[in-house]
């Protein structure tokens, strides 16, 4: 099984230098490639591939104002057009946007290939460099394992970060339990488990907000292109970095001890892009990282031998009763308890979701059954969700302008 594991690592002055020259050359010849396959698309009405952006790159290393691109491996550039390349394949494929151009303060990465590194004493020697990666071992790779590729990576806020893909030979199932468990994610509290147990949000961007929203609005009063914008950018990244992190370490602590606990897991399959788009609830849904915890489950699942299961998202999970199945018409956000008209039995909001949820799971798990309940519809719900997929495949299909 491939696996990543990334470190951070803190170079050298020379590292740093290499490192930054060849950050920014993929940056460079990413974006001379993206304007170039533009151009040729709206100018002629033809695709450029990716064996044409390598032969542009061959042309741009002999000119004279380009000869720096020379001093750099010649890996993370290729790679760089694969990424293009891959980029573009998702967009016509409709998974994606269209690429947009890098920027120099987003940071940005480099991936080498095993002809661009060396692997030696459980050291790491990149290319143009003569010391190895300062890494800082946080935990050893398996035993028998070397990386098949590295990418270094420089964060807005400054860190540098190393992640080595390895194919990973080591069985690592954990043995069988009985226990099966159904998540309800939300907001007040950020997932309900089908025990009764409501783990809280931590809301890790409201204890920083104050503090992000003081720094933002000091990077806006600096002036463009000034040293003082650079420092305060810097300021801004870093804050935002320390929300990010603690964001996932909690994440990874709650997945782990899931999986730990429990043979069988079942969630909802949410569309959380559309649900971001409620002005009222985007902050809260975006710091909650729903997908990001399904993210988790899933590989984490697959490593250790457990199952996770998915149910259809419109699923009335909420509004019907766990006790005889009556589904109520309207059930608002506002209301955390109800009462079931048809047999009386009073219920927690998102308890009963998770117990729902577990029963569907189940379900759907062994025998592969329609979830949705006899006699209900959704009342036009897909319709809107057809028309507004069509809207949304329109406009990722907007070409972006080659740069004057």
């Amino acid at each position: 099984m491939e696996k990543t594991y990334q470190y951070r690592f803190y170079p050298t002055t020379e590292q740093e230098q290499i490192l930054r020259r060849t950050i920014g050359c993929v940056r460079l010849v990413f974006n001379k490639a993206l304007a170039a396959r533009t151009e040729a698309w709206y100018e002629k009405q033809e695709r450029v591939n990716y064996a044409q952006t390598s032969t542009m790159l061959t042309q741009w290393k002999k000119l004279e104002d380009l000869q720096f691109l020379n001093e750099v491996s010649c890996v993370p550039l290729q790679q760089g057009l694969r990424h293009l390349q891959t980029a573009f394949t998702n967009f016509f494929a409709g998974r994606a946007k269209y690429p947009n151009f890098k920027k120099k303060r987003s940071g940005g990465s480099a991936e080498f290939t095993k002809s661009a590194f060396r692997w030696k004493d459980g050291q790491v020697y990149l290319a143009k460099c003569s010391e190895p990666l300062p890494i800082k071992w946080s935990r050893q790779l398996p035993k028998g394992c070397e990386p098949s590729t590295i990418t270094v990576k420089l964060e807005p806020s400054g860190r540098w970060f190393v992640s080595l893909r390895i194919n990973d030979p080591t069985d690592q199932t954990m043995q069988p339990v009985g226990n099966a468990v159904g998540l309800d994610v939300g907001v007040s509290s950020l997932i309900t488990l089908s025990t009764g147990e409501k783990i809280a949000n931590p809301k890790t961007f409201n204890k920083h907000y104050q503090k992000l929203r003081r720094a933002q609005k000091s990077l806006s009063r600096k002036q463009k292109a000034s040293q003082n914008r650079d420092k305060a950018r810097l300021k801004v990244a870093r804050i935002q970095a320390k929300i990010s992190d603690s964001r996932k370490d909690h994440a990874h602590k709650l997945t782990t001890r899931l999986i730990r606990e429990n043979q069988t897991i079942v969630v909802e399959d949410l569309a959380v892009k559309n649900m971001v788009k409620n002005p009222k609830l985007s902050r809260a849904i975006s710091d909650a990282a729903w997908g990001e915890l399904v993210r988790q489950l899933e590989y984490k699942a697959k490593w250790y031998g457990r199952t996770l299961a998915k149910i259809d998202r419109w699923f009335p999970s909420s509004k019907r009763c766990g006790h005889c199945g009556h589904v109520i018409e309207k059930l608002p956000l506002n209301i955390r308890e109800w009462n079931c008209p048809n047999c009386g039995t009073n219920h927690d909001r998102d308890i009963n979701a998770a117990k729902n949820i577990l029963a569907v799971g189940h379900t759907v798990a062994v025998c592969g059954a329609n979830i949705r309940p006899n006699n209900h519809s959704v009342k036009g719900q897909l319709q809107k969700t057809r028309k507004a997929s069509a809207v949304s495949v329109s406009r990722t299909g907007r070409k972006q302008k080659p740069k004057s």
